[in-house]
């Protein structure tokens, strides 16, 4: 059975556009376009075969299969030919069941997917590897790119820059200046990628590289252009799979441009209306308290007394916090993420930035280590907790959506105590002498002293 999909608008404009073309907006509307599969293909297979197929697929070594995407290829982006993708063996991450932080909240069923654990440490990694693959085929069937370029807060950058190496492809990356960490930093350059410093904030380097899209020679790697979504999709599968197929209560993300809250609904709903599953799952998008636009849209919603809309919202000047990669104002994803949280009966909170500080040092205190955007998620969790929006029985699963060891300032800074918000949890070394009977006497009254501290 052959398997097809294209672009089309989100809108519901008329017509359908190739996937290979440079296309990122409707040419009708303006409006955001979206990848929309032949489902009734799908159904030629049932739910229980696709179930087994993606499962024999996972994580194996035939080529591409046992990627965590492409073992989806068929749901995923069906014309690329096997030797056209560039796959860095992403996907298949750990599924940590947080049982010390879930039972402090009070909660028996808290896991968090680390994302972070995956090849240049972010989830942008999913989503990357099915736009460079279309690239790629496109280049192969003689429509040449001179670049891939993207704006980035860091992530998106160091996946694009790997991805784009590996394929052997010219890769333009745009950062806001001194709004990146030295890790996300280092990542494009070491991949050799050209890397723009802009004396401007994240939706300021949106605009620029969106006017660079408009040769048709440079192709654009953000989150407008969709195919980055199927990649990021198939989160929401590999969920479930990691469950026996099971779906759980609730799925919380961090939201910044709000690609990832829009893909993760979309593979729920795609696998509801294919019957791999029988009950969508509740998604909450979190947001730091000074870069919330759509919490402040969900708001209006709520004391409207109706559903979050499209015009409810608007853009705000995102100010300086410690979640940078999610520190966006005017994100472009806004359409479909406003749809996505009304099918999946979602929420919106944020998080001020001493909470996201805090509560990243309690979930590390339980073998975690969390970067600062899931702080924003777990500081959202437990103020749902609290207010019982979310119950203490409901199967809970945390996106954390980069490695921690791409923060290490924050890490270093919480611990110093030398943040613009107070530490509740600091955790600095203590100076111990050389000598052995004197080191030894030091480390004994300092574990008494942690013991007491813990009663």
């Amino acid at each position: 059975m052959s398997f097809a999909a294209s672009f089309r608008c989100v809108h519901g404009c008329e017509g359908s556009i190739p996937l290979d073309e440079a296309v990122y907006r409707c040419p009708a509307c303006g409006g955001l376009l979206e990848v929309v599969h032949d489902e009734a293909a799908w159904k030629t297979r049932s739910p229980a075969a696709w179930k087994k197929l993606f499962d024999d697929r996972y994580l194996r070594n035939t080529w591409p299969y046992g990627s965590g995407v492409w073992g989806k290829k068929e749901w995923v982006q069906p014309h690329v030919d096997d030797e056209n993708v560039v796959s860095l063996f992403e996907g298949g991450t750990n599924m940590f069941w947080a049982e010390r932080y879930g039972a402090a909240l009070g909660l028996s069923d808290l896991w968090v997917k680390q994302c972070g654990v995956s090849h240049t440490g972010s989830f942008k990694d999913l989503g990357m590897t099915v736009l460079v693959s279309t690239v790629r085929q496109r280049i192969h069937d003689g429509r040449p790119v001179r670049a891939v370029v993207c704006a980035s807060t860091g992530d998106t950058s160091a996946a694009l820059a790997a991805y784009g190496a590996a394929a052997g492809i010219p890769v333009a990356v745009l950062l806001p200046e001194a709004k990146v960490t030295a890790a996300q930093l280092v990542q494009p350059l070491a991949n050799g990628a050209l890397v723009c410093s802009l004396a401007t904030d994240f939706d300021g380097c949106m605009r620029v590289v969106q006017r660079l899209a408009a040769d048709p020679d440079l192709y654009l790697a953000n989150s407008m252009n969709s195919l980055r979504v199927e990649g990021q999709k198939t989160l929401s599968i590999e969920i479930v799979q990691q469950f026996d197929w099971e779906v759980p209560d609730w799925v919380l993300v961090p939201g910044g441009n709000l690609g990832n809250v829009s893909a993760i609904a979309k593979g729920f709903l795609e696998m509801h209306r294919a019957g791999l599953i029988d009950r969508m799952p509740r998604i909450a998008c979190c947001q730091a308290e000074r870069a919330n636009p759509l919490y402040r849209a969900y708001r209006r919603a709520l004391a409207a007394g109706r559903d979050l809309r499209e015009e409810d919202f608007e853009p705000v000047e995102a100010g300086p916090t410690l979640a940078s990669a999610i520190r966006i104002g005017d994100p472009v994803s806004m359409p479909k993420a406003v749809r996505a949280l009304v099918a999946c009966r979602g929420v919106v909170e944020h998080a001020s930035e001493a909470e996201l500080a805090d509560a990243a040092a309690r979930a590390d205190r339980t073998g975690l280590f969390n970067c600062p955007h899931t702080g924003v998620a777990l500081a959202c969790l437990e103020k749902l907790v609290a207010r019982r929006v979310i119950g203490p029985t409901d199967r809970v699963v945390v996106i954390s959506t980069a490695h921690g060891l791409k923060f290490t300032e924050f890490k270093t800074r919480y611990h110093e105590d030398a943040l613009d918000v107070p530490a509740g949890l600091p955790n600095r070394p203590v100076r111990i002498p050389g000598e052995v009977e004197a080191a030894r006497d030091a480390i004994l009254r300092a574990l008494e002293a942690r013991a007491g501290e813990r009663t």
